[in-house]
């Protein structure tokens, strides 16, 4: 056989086409355009999104689109319009709603569902699309938009930037069609993980956004978008044709908030929704010295401008400690690493040598959360006491697993303030938030380096301590279980409390201030709008949600009942839109799944050890696309080189290879931290209070995790069992906290405090124990004015008594029995 080589001019590439661009002349591509309406009316926001889809095949189409929705949007209506017909979507438990929708699609009816995967991720499919006919879907929502400093930011995201996976692929079916497989760390893996276009596709998706404002009686003096370039006709902002659907829309609206009760009409006597504003009263609190961890990603994804902007950032907050304070720096990827060794004094020299640790910090490697924010719980669990604990997180928070993050951190960052600094065009705003939540902390997003020195500042003020804490509300009847977290009064912050009442038509917000007791009595407005019943749906969903991914999984019925009640999709529950007529033969022909815009801003990162980052050096490529080249050996956390293999990182969705990439869970090394012993809680250090004898250190509100990143060497590893343990499996540290109950010379409510969060993490660790859960959000009650600190004791004494009397839970058996994973139900 003879090979001739070709004269360069004639194979000249197709302009605008690109390596891997897939384009015929009706294209390949289902999504034609997403159309976002918003109109703004104070603090509030109602939205509706239009998609429209073409089938260009000569076939029936299924199509699949992943995207983004602000993480406290409340979705309240979905309809499907096709061949000048509208079929209104009905709100089902997700179960069900798949089973219809897999029925009407086997019969040969149009069909859509809508899900949510993330707070801010969702899923649309729509099978049954004829050829070369449009589809279009539309979902109504409203959100609330939050406010300080004098303005107000309506943010609006329009892509899934790709997350770091960790953990093992998991044997079965994958739960979506996504790029990357399903693990033990992020069992839904792939549906979160759309392809990606290459850089410069030359047929994006049309994009129109139009947003009206209304001041609502307030006086608007300024209105800037910082990412778009827009028009404004009249009260109404509209991007400019062109734009691409690669980075959030952020529109700032700069008025003065005011102090407000907003009482809806009702349900006809039954209960309403109430929305109380509260404007930060002008209090100057002394500061409390503080200890400090923090938290740099250094990932892969953190790459270009996002790594300068993060440096920025994180110096910024070491220049604002005084000496008075305690504080550590953390990077990590794959790896943490240290600027230096423990809690050191915020002294001239240590912030110099803190600083010039980050000026050395280049982007790398994957997003392995979860160690470093056991480290950072490690370092504050012993510290003083009159010291307050404080974590600073700057990253994306472009991770999976989440919920596993919630999970095994979540108990134990509940006794700590936890502010989170998220940098990105397309940032997990959702997952932010929620690790914010935890510590009443504050998320701030930097979408831009312009606007890292607002952020920056408003971080800095909420470092500091709050104006007002100990909040609580009386004058109102309020329904048990449905007002929203109260958190504390930062300096320009507003708080924002939404509820269910009875009765009542003032209120009053109570809590202890620098100078000592502070009130405020609020006079009720009566409104007429829907959304605040939507917008208080939504945020009590995210709290009951956020319990359950910390182990509380007996609440699920709770929240589908929450969800079916108001209206307001979640989690576990779907819209679902089936048309009445037949249209085709039977079950689509042809499935494709959207890919995705790369995020701007974004650079493609080497794939990391551990884990794979979902779609973020590979983008939309043909099925044939070469396998990557493994990258050079480097040296891991243990000083040893990494050669194990790289991924087979899955390309297009099902049918595609399987990754084989060991990595499981982060974790410190095998054995655990010193004094812990291997495979379960460690112990660690202690902490005193005042007029109280010297006790044994408290259990680590970490167990001992697996060794990081994986095994050594070419070997492959099973992915990481998830813990069904009982009580037996912490038994040790029970005891001992029993013991310090008991050693107590008076009952102290601080001590029960953090002895509740102790436990917490404890029943997070087994899965979600219920037993020690209810005790735990028992203890609760110990940091509310008024609090019973010997009828607290007591409870406590008994229940833990109680517990270690009870009869050893075998330890391959679950606590309860439970249903499969939501995402994977039909």
């Amino acid at each position: 056989m003879k090979i001739t080589s070709l004269e360069p001019a004639r194979c000249l590439p197709v302009p605008e086409a690109g390596f891997g661009a897939l384009l015929t002349e009706r294209g390949n591509l289902p999504l034609e355009s997403v159309d976002v309406a918003a109109d703004i009316s104070g603090l509030i926001a109602g939205v509706e999104v239009t998609q429209g889809f073409r089938n260009p095949y000569d076939v029936t189409l299924e199509a699949t689109y992943v995207f983004p929705l602000p993480d406290r949007a409340a979705v309240t209506g979905f309809r499907m319009e096709a061949d000048d017909h509208v079929i209104e979507g009905v709100l089902k438990e997700r179960a069900q709603a798949r089973a219809d929708y897999d029925r009407a699609l086997r019969e040969g009816r149009r069909a859509a569902i809508a899900e949510e995967d993330r707070p801010d991720v969702f899923t649309i499919r729509v099978g049954n699309i004829l050829p070369g006919e449009r589809v279009s879907v539309r979902l109504t929502m409203s959100q609330p938009l939050p406010y300080e400093d004098g303005a107000a930011t309506f943010r609006f995201p329009l892509v899934v930037a790709p997350r770091y996976i960790p953990g093992d692929p998991i044997d079965g079916p994958p739960a979506g069609g996504g790029v990357a497989p399903d693990t033990g760390a992020v069992p839904d893996a792939s549906r979160i993980t759309p392809p990606v276009l290459l850089p410069g596709f030359p047929h994006p998706v049309r994009l129109s956004l139009a947003a009206t404002v209304d001041a609502a009686g307030l006086e608007l003096r300024e209105l800037a978008s910082s990412l778009h370039v827009v028009e404004e006709e009249g009260n109404t902002v509209r991007l400019k044709p062109g734009e691409r659907l690669d980075r959030d829309f952020v529109l700032r609206l700069s008025f003065e908030a005011s102090t407000s009760l907003q009482l809806d009409g009702g349900d006809g006597g039954e209960a309403r929704t109430f929305a109380l504003t509260v404007v930060p009263p002008p209090l100057q609190a002394t500061r409390t010295p503080r200890d400090l961890v923090l938290l740099l990603d250094r990932s892969g994804s953190m790459g270009g401008w996002k790594m300068v902007a993060a440096r920025r950032a994180a110096a910024r907050i070491v220049d604002t400690l005084t000496p008075q304070d305690r504080f550590a720096v953390l990077t990590f990827d794959s790896v943490v690493e240290r600027a230096f060794e423990g809690l050191v004094e915020a002294s001239d020299r240590n912030r110099y040598r803190a600083v010039e640790h980050l000026a050395r910090v280049d982007a790398r490697g994957g997003t392995e959360l979860l160690e470093p924010l056991r480290q950072a719980v490690t370092l504050l669990a012993g510290g003083e006491a009159g010291r307050e604990r404080v974590v600073v997180l700057v990253t994306d928070g472009q991770v999976g697993n989440e919920d596993q993050i919630l999970e095994q951190a979540g108990g134990a960052l509940s006794a700590m303030r936890v502010h989170a600094v998220g940098i990105d065009r397309a940032v997990n705003a959702g997952f932010l938030g929620r690790l914010a939540g935890l510590g009443a902390g504050r998320c701030e997003l930097v979408e831009s380096e312009d606007r890292l020195d607002a952020a920056m500042e408003h971080i800095h003020r909420r470092i500091g301590a709050p104006l007002v804490t100990d909040l609580s509300l009386d004058g109102l009847d309020v329904v048990p279980g449905t007002v929203t977290h109260l958190g504390s009064i930062f300096p320009g912050v507003p708080l924002r409390v939404y509820g269910r009442c009875r009765e009542g038509s003032a209120v009053t917000a109570r809590g202890v201030a620098a100078g000592g007791p502070w009130e405020e009595r609020v006079e009720g407005v009566p409104v007429d709008s829907p959304a605040l019943r939507a917008v208080w749906a939504r945020a009590h969903l995210r709290e009951l949600e956020d319990r359950y991914a910390m182990g509380e999984h007996d609440l699920e019925s709770r929240i589908v009942r929450v969800s079916l009640d108001n209206g307001v999709l979640c989690r576990f529950t779907a819209y679902v839109a089936v048309d009445t007529r037949q249209v085709a033969g039977g079950e689509p022909e042809h499935h494709v799944i959207q890919p995705v815009e790369p995020p701007s801003g974004w650079e493609s990162p080497m794939p990391p050890a551990g884990g794979t980052f979902a779609a973020a050096a590979l983008m939309a490529m043909p099925p044939a696309a070469p396998r990557m080249r493994a990258p050079e050996p480097r040296l891991d956390a243990a000083g040893g080189f990494d050669d194990m293999d790289v991924p087979d990182f899955l390309i297009s969705g099902p049918g595609a290879p399987e990754s084989g990439r060991p990595g499981g869970l982060p974790g410190g090394p095998a054995g655990g931290p010193a004094g812990g012993p291997a495979g379960g809680p460690p112990g660690g250090g202690g902490s005193g209070f005042p007029g109280q004898p010297a006790m044994p250190p408290p259990s680590s509100p970490f167990p001992a995790g697996p060794p990081s990143g994986g095994l050594r060497g070419r070997g492959k590893s099973r992915p990481a069992p998830r813990r069904t343990q009982g009580l037996e499996a912490v038994r040790p540290q029970l005891t001992a906290e029993l013991d310090r109950l008991k050693a107590l010379p008076a009952p102290d409510l601080t001590y029960l405090a953090d002895l509740g969060t102790r436990l917490a993490a404890l029943a997070a660790y087994l899965g979600g124990e219920e037993r020690l859960a209810a005790l735990a959000r028992d203890l609760e009650a110990a940091e509310r004015p008024g609090a019973d600190a010997r009828a607290l004791h007591d409870h406590a004494v008994a229940s833990l008594t109680a517990l270690l009397g009870s009869p050893p839970t075998p330890p391959d058996a679950p606590d309860r029995p439970r249903r499969g994973p939501f995402w994977k139900r039909s």
